[in-house]
This record gives structure tokens, C-alpha cells and sequence, in this order.
């Protein structure tokens, strides 16, 4: 049988010890920019690990244990991470791309400047977690808990957040530019200067909330409520400027 020149250069490298670094070792330990992509880590126990930079794009992770894990700057696109224990975790600059984050415990994480485009995190508990300036675009966190959250200058245009818990939240200069917020509780919430152009506002609740300059510009209200809310200086949905210092109406 003859001998390829794809077969002779697989023998070669493996001849001198060259590392295979685009192929993913499902066995090797946790370290910082592991290879597991594609690998099946379901309940894994990773408490504390440190995967900094790691590979783990379309990793099997749901129901693992990532509590204090080290993922900042890892790949985590299309990964499943339903189920899985994050809380403490550090996730900034990490990858989360149309990730499945299905009921994950995110609680005081750390996700600022990551990128979440198009993930799942529906019923997830991100309560006290940071994702300040992070890409959350499309993403999906319906009946998701952010209590307390900061998401600051994040990137939320058309995400959809119906049913979701955002109170006493700070969501300042936050763009939710076409998002969905309906039945969204957004008490004690901060929105200075946040974005809510065509937002789907639909029975969310505002009351006591910190609007002050932010802009309403055709976003869809149906038993709104901004009871005890600061209005100052918003943009309504009609385009009128509200007085500076109005209080739960623009009237």
C-alpha cells in the first residue's frame, strides 16, 4: 500500500515530538489554553480550575462544577453550559457565542467585556454578576434573575428579557435598542442614559427606577408602570424631552 505524503508527515511529527496544537486533548488536565473542543465534560468537577484561554468551543460542560473557575479570555462558542455551577466564576473577555447557558448559576460572576451574542440564558441566576460593557446582542434571558447586576454600557439590542428579575440593577448607558422587556421587573433599577428605542415595554415594571436622560422613542408601553420613577430629562415615546425634573411622568 503506498505510503501518503499526509500519512508521512503525521509520522514525522509524531517522530519528533512536535506538539498537535489544533487538535483537541479530551484527556489532558485542566491548564490555561487547553484543548477541549468538541470534548464531552458533562458534570465534570472543575471548582477553582484554571482555564484561562482555553479552547472549549462546542464543549459538553452542562452540569459541571466551574464554581471560581478561572475562563477569562477562553472560547466558549456554542458550548453547553446548561445546568452548570459558574458562580464566582471569571469570564472576562471570554467567548460565549450561541452558547447554551440553560439554568446556569452565574451568581457574582465576572463577565465583563465578553461576548454573549446570541446565547441562551433563559432562567440562568446572574444575581450580583458584573457584565459591564458585554455583548449581549440577541441574547435571550427570559424569566432570567440579574438582581443587582451590573451591566453598564452593555450591548443589548434585541435581546429578550420577558419575565426576567433586573431589580436594583445598573443598566446606565446600557443600549436595549428593539429589546424585549415585557412582564421584566425592573425596580430600583439604574437607566441613566440607557436605550429603550422601540423596546417592547409591555406590562414592565419601572417603579422607583433611575430614568433620568434615557430615551423611550417609540417603545411599545401597555400597563407600564413607573410609579415613584425619575423621568428627567428622557426622551418619551413621542419624542418629547420630559422636564428635567420630572418625576414618574413626562407630563
Amino acid at each position: 500500500m503506498p505510503f501518503s505524503s499526509a500519512s508521512f508527515l503525521l509520522a514525522l511529527i509524531l517522530a519528533l515530538g512536535m506538539p498537535s496544537t489544533g487538535w483537541a486533548g479530551c484527556d489532558d488536565p485542566p491548564a490555561p489554553g487547553v484543548n477541549w473542543s468538541g470534548c464531552d465534560k458533562e458534570g465534570a468537577s472543575l471548582a477553582e480550575a484554571d482555564l484561562r484561554r482555553a479552547v472549549l468551543k462546542r464543549t459538553r460542560l452542562s452540569e459541571a462544577d466551574l464554581s471560581a473557575a478561572r475562563l477569562s479570555g477562553a472560547d466558549l462558542s456554542f458550548a453547553d453550559l446548561s445546568g452548570a455551577q459558574l458562580n464566582r466564576a471569571r469570564l472576562d473577555s471570554a467567548s460565549l457565542l450561541s452558547a447554551n447557558l440553560t439554568g446556569a448559576q452565574l451568581e457574582n460572576a465576572l463577565l465583563d467585556h465578553s461576548s454573549l451574542e446570541r446565547a441562551n440564558l433563559n432562567q440562568a441566576n446572574l444575581n450580583g454578576a458584573s457584565l459591564i460593557e458585554t455583548n449581549l446582542y440577541q441574547c435571550r434571558l427570559n424569566n432570567a434573575v440579574l438582581v443587582g447586576a451590573k451591566l453598564m454600557r452593555a450591548e443589548m439590542k434585541q435581546a429578550v428579557l420577558d419575565g426576567a428579575n433586573l431589580n436594583d440593577a445598573n443598566l446606565e448607558e446600557a443600549n436595549l435598542l428593539q429589546a424585549s422587556l415585557e412582564k421584566t421587573s425592573l425596580r430600583r433599577s439604574k437607566l441613566v442614559k440607557a436605550s429603550l428605542e422601540r423596546a417592547n415595554l409591555y406590562y414592565t415594571d419601572f417603579r422607583d427606577a433611575d430614568l433620568y436622560r434615557a430615551s423611550l422613542v417609540n417603545a411599545q408601553l401597555f400597563e407600564t408602570r413607573f410609579e415613584g420613577s425619575r423621568l428627567g430629562g428622557a426622551l418619551w415615546v413621542d419624542r418629547r424631552r420630559c422636564r428635567l425634573d420630572a418625576g414618574d411622568s413626562c407630563d
